[in-house]
């Protein structure tokens, strides 16, 4: 008669690996799901402006005359 574990425990091993595994495998699905909502974050807080807005802002900076801002202007438009 078999009174001891099945294969007298030399099968626990595998156990363990493949808890390992899966342990392994959520912390890689979990760092996937962190960089995707940081990458559209990023993108998120970029600062889109329309050209017109571009144009307005490097007149106020004093980058270009009036003279280039309203040619500027009408061509934009």
């Amino acid at each position: 008669m078999f009174y001891g574990p099945v294969n007298y425990g030399y099968n626990m091993g595998w156990g363990i690996l493949m808890g390992a595994f899966w342990l392994i495998f959520l912390c890689f699905i979990i760092l996937i799901i962190i960089r995707m909502f940081r990458h559209r974050d990023m993108n998120w807080h970029r600062n889109f402006n329309d050209p017109l807005d571009i144009v307005k802002e490097r007149y106020a900076k004093g980058e270009i005359n009036k003279e280039q801002f309203e040619q500027l202007k009408k061509d934009l438009k």
